[in-house]
């Protein structure tokens, strides 16, 4: 990976995440409970799919990646893109294909493990039929554009180039419990796995000065619904 993917501090309580926003505003999204990827086009195509892995090498996934159900394979943009996101499969997906598995000691235990087979499978006519999506959640190179120092411009322009991205909100100190009672009722009926929400600082200058520690960026934080940590 161009730079280390690392974990995210988290918590459970308002308070604490109150206090990592701040005087700033923040991008809290959906933390989607699937497999990381990070995929680099150039030319305007896919090149290369990278899982994860230790955040420091991971493995290449790019023939399965080019089945994700709403990957785009062609886009606009020309020049080297690397972003991250999370490949997830939904419920009814998850339900729907292990409902096919007579063994019931072959069934998957949840929508991840699903997500993680399908994604590491050598013949990828197999992953093209469970139905992997992929939600943008990051951008990391993109040569030549202005993003106007705000992560919420970038995530637009992912979009713009064809991309799905995860759901997000901009918030404030003072709107944040808002967002939080939102996410917190539609995580209820969601078809996707979901085990909290990152909050980002739409800076990027500022949350790039902030640097990292040993094992956290400090420019994001994990905040993990009550039953989850």
């Amino acid at each position: 990976h161009e730079s280390p993917m690392l974990s995210l501090d988290k918590t459970k309580e308002r308070e604490s995440l109150r206090g990592f926003i701040g005087d700033q505003k923040t991008l809290l999204s959906w933390k989607m409970d699937g497999l990381t990827i990070v995929l680099t086009y150039r030319e305007g195509k896919l090149e290369k799919a990278v899982t994860r892995g230790n955040g420091v090498i991971g493995e290449v996934v790019t023939n399965n990646a080019k089945v994700f159900d709403n990957i785009p394979l062609q886009i606009p943009y020309q020049d080297e893109l690397v972003l991250r996101g999370e490949a997830i499969i939904t419920y009814s997906d998850f339900e729907k294909i292990n409902s096919q598995i007579e063994d019931v000691d072959a069934k998957y235990k949840n929508p991840r493990n699903l997500c993680s087979g399908s994604v590491r499978q050598l013949n990828n006519e197999i992953t093209a039929k469970r139905h992997v999506r992929f939600y943008a959640f990051g951008l990391v190179k993109a040569e030549g554009i202005d993003f106007h120092n705000s992560k919420q411009n970038q995530m637009e322009w992912l979009r713009a180039q064809g991309f799905d991205i995860v759901e997000y909100q901009v918030v404030t100190e003072d709107t944040m419990d808002d967002a939080i009672d939102y996410f917190s009722q539609k995580v209820q009926n969601n078809d996707f796995p979901s085990d909290g929400l990152v909050a980002l600082y739409d800076d990027i200058a500022y949350g790039e000065s902030l640097g990292r520690t040993a094992k956290f960026p400090r420019n994001a934080f994990a905040f993990k619904w009550a039953d989850e940590m």
